[in-house]
């Protein structure tokens, strides 16, 4: 005859218990790689060339060409916004961690579509040819195009990604300081340390423990 037994296997529930927080620390290190590692893209291939081309000066040519700078600030100012919501992420909570998130997210969407369009641009080119040549009616020749601004909008997209991911998971990441918010054990040990030091024969000390509601004779 068999046995059946009542009592509730604790395994499953155990395992349950800490997969949330197993999940919550790998989306976390996941959003800080992508942000960080996109924002560093960003910014560095911001100020690579992203356009060439030649300007006729004196029945001559002289080369020509635009950094991302140039072309479009957006990308660079955008990156250095979705820096600071990326650490911000971590010091709010409820709402304010949702906008903040959603923040870093348009950070990087913003700057992604920024790049995209500074890819084809050539008004930059434009103006250095007309600055060159001393002609403002001057246009430059035999336009092209490199490969950052590409590399620039795959970095944004970095950005983009680790804010979706904060406004995914982020109700389940830590908060800085959350630890002093939670337990006020910090106070105690000050009234604590007050307390010893009230020298009764000393009236400021006297005063001092009154303040704090406490009884300077208690010690005695």
């Amino acid at each position: 005859m068999g046995y059946v037994s009542a009592v509730p296997v604790p395994q499953p529930r155990a395992a349950r218990s800490g997969a949330a927080p197993s999940g919550a620390r790998r989306s976390l290190a996941a959003a800080l790689l992508l942000g960080a590692l996109g924002s560093t893209v960003v910014l560095l291939s911001a100020g690579q060339i992203w356009a060439e081309g030649t300007a006729s000066v004196g029945g001559g040519t002289v080369p020509v060409e635009a950094d991302g700078g140039t072309v479009t600030g957006v990308p660079t100012a955008l990156a250095i916004v979705g820096l600071a919501a990326l650490v911000a992420v971590f010091a709010v909570r409820r709402t304010g961690r949702a906008l903040v998130s959603g923040l870093l997210a348009l950070s990087g969407a913003g700057a992604a579509t920024a790049a995209v369009l500074g890819a084809g641009d050539s008004s930059a080119l434009d103006a250095e040819a007309a600055r060159i040549s001393g002609n403002t009616a001057a246009a430059v020749e035999g336009l092209s195009h490199t490969v950052w601004p590409y590399v620039t909008a795959g970095g944004a997209l970095l950005i983009l990604i680790a804010g979706l991911f904060a406004l995914r998971f982020g109700t389940s990441w830590p908060a800085m300081g959350g630890r002093y918010e939670r337990s006020g054990a910090p106070r105690p040990a000050r009234r604590k340390a007050a307390a010893a030091t009230t020298d009764p024969d000393r009236p400021e000390d006297l005063w001092k423990a009154l303040d704090r509601g406490e009884d300077p004779t208690h010690g005695d």
